[in-house]
């Protein structure tokens, strides 16, 4: 099964503190003896190396030059950045406004060929219409942004949707069926997203799956996630955004994909459970 977000930004904490123990093992040192070198208390080497407290990069420079590992220390700077750029905090992603972080993630977008991602919540952004987009995004302005730039925030992610028309790539997205019936933006909303699944789901370069809603099912909902092309897995949480890259959780996520496609109906089938939904509106 696919990681928990928490477990991958700790482990990548817990990895880089291994890697500064390894330097000061080759080195010869006692935690004790970096300490004194460092003028440190002991209790900070202690608390870095366990992985406990994250070093700042002034620490990671001073801990390789006093384990005679200057070479490295650029390195190890890079994985503190990588780490810290794990997972970020919607409220540090969206200080600047909805738009900023509709906007941050365009580059991945361009640069991505095959798109797969699975939703347990909404309809995935690139698939949703402009109503629905509108209701998802005042909705979390509501609950946890202070700058309201909904209207410029729904343009930008409209605007993104371009790339499911270009050529050279291709998508695959699963819901789940709860998400058919959410009813995300009223009644008038969910009609107009629903006609837009069946549209987008026509699309040639388009795959439109949908999980149902089982008892017996083998693979209980994950949370949302997409994976850009076999490079990065990226996960919405309730408090953050998390960025995955190691190849083998990546590799998990592809697993866990994979897994739940298994699972899901397609064409046809779910078209008539698009309908089915549609009906339930009334």
């Amino acid at each position: 099964m696919a990681p928990s977000a928490s477990s991958s930004a700790e482990q990548a904490r817990k990895d880089l503190a291994a890697r500064l123990g390894e330097i000061r093992l080759d080195a010869g040192l006692k935690g004790s003896e970096l300490a004194q070198r460092l003028g440190w208390y002991p209790s900070k080497v202690s608390r870095i190396q366990s992985g406990t407290t994250s070093p700042s990069a002034d620490d990671i420079r001073a801990w390789c030059t006093a384990c005679d590992a200057r070479d490295r220390a650029a390195d190890m700077v890079q994985r503190l950045r990588d780490v810290e750029g794990m997972f970020v905090e919607w409220r540090r992603m969206e200080r600047a406004g909805l738009r900023h972080a509709q906007e941050s993630v365009r580059p991945l977008f361009e640069r991505t060929t095959r798109f797969r991602a699975y939703s347990s919540w909404f309809v995935p952004g690139l698939i949703q219409s402009r109503a629905y987009t509108e209701s998802v995004l005042r909705a979390v302005r509501r609950r946890r942004v202070a700058v309201d730039d909904v209207d410029a925030a729904v343009a930008s992610r409209m605007e993104r949707q371009r790339i499911l028309h270009e050529g050279g790539r291709t998508f695959a997205f699963l819901v789940e069926e709860s998400v058919l019936r959410s009813g995300m933006g009223g009644p008038e909303v969910m009609a107009g997203q629903l006609g837009q699944l069946v549209t987008v789901g026509s699309l040639p370069n388009v795959s439109l799956g949908v999980v149902p809603m089982r008892p017996d099912r083998a693979r209980m909902p994950v949370e949302g996630f997409w994976i850009y092309d076999s490079e990065q897995v990226n996960v919405e949480l309730v408090s953050g955004y998390l960025t995955i890259t190691q190849p083998h959780e990546v590799t998990m996520y592809a697993e866990t994909f994979a897994e739940l496609a298994d699972l899901a109906v397609y064409g046809a089938e779910a078209r008539s459970m698009i309908a089915l939904a549609l009906r339930a509106l009334g």
